[in-house]
């Protein structure tokens, strides 16, 4: 399977509108084919993915919300989503694909760093920012993502000069990558080579970001 079709977008939409127990028991065999069909995509695109990356796992997330320390009591997520895994300790970051109608994306990087990763980071941007701007500032990764996107600190992190030149960078807390689709874009056939093409293009600032982050300042491995 490598097209979404207008049934799964049609019913993710009448979920949101009949988000209840009720209409989703009383439909549950629609959502079944549908889900079979998001897997069916999903896979595909891990194995597109494995012709240009080490590839460990596709991981599905379920459409059930855990809703118990949520202000948000729907039961469902109204949308098909999942995680690219990539293998070996030496490949960080990860690729994401979410369909939803009217706010379908594919998103890549880094979420949440643990304290260590985000450190490590930010002392290398401390060092020389021209190798990742580069990477930033590159035609295609402009085309497909814009720009790098994240949350970031209000001021300088502790123990950087926050007159730094790159204080832009060494604030930021998160550090993603983001495409956005429309349902007609989604729908349409080239959708999947879409998703792969920009699966492709994060593959520079992946390699960067796992090269940092599997190294010390001095450029010498920390993987066992």
């Amino acid at each position: 399977m490598t097209s979404i079709s207008k049934t799964t977008i049609d019913f993710l939409r009448e979920l949101k509108l009949n988000n209840n127990r009720d209409w989703f028991n009383e439909h549950k065999p629609a959502f079944q084919v549908e889900q079979t069909k998001a897997k069916d995509f999903y896979n595909a695109l891990m194995e597109g993915l494995k012709t240009h990356d080490e590839i460990e796992s596709v991981k599905i997330f379920r459409i059930y919300r855990d809703v118990r320390f949520s202000t948000d009591k729907t039961p469902y997520k109204p949308h098909f989503a999942g995680n690219f895994v990539r293998g070996t300790k030496r490949l960080r970051g990860g690729y994401y694909l979410r369909i939803r109608p009217g706010e379908s994306f594919l998103a890549g990087g880094f979420w949440e760093p643990n304290k260590d990763d985000l450190l490590r980071i930010r002392k290398e941007f401390e060092m020389d920012t021209s190798e990742i701007r580069k990477i930033l500032n590159n035609k295609t990764f402009v085309k497909h993502f814009g720009k790098l996107k994240g949350d970031s600190l209000k001021t300088a992190p502790r123990g950087f000069d926050k007159e730094h030149p790159d204080m832009d960078l060494i604030r930021m807390k998160q550090f993603i990558v983001t495409r956005e689709f429309t349902d007609e874009e989604v729908l349409n056939p080239h959708f999947f080579d879409e998703v792969s093409t920009s699966f492709k293009a994060m593959r520079p600032y992946f390699d960067y970001m796992s090269e940092i982050l599997t190294t010390d300042l001095n450029g010498v491995s920390i993987i066992d």
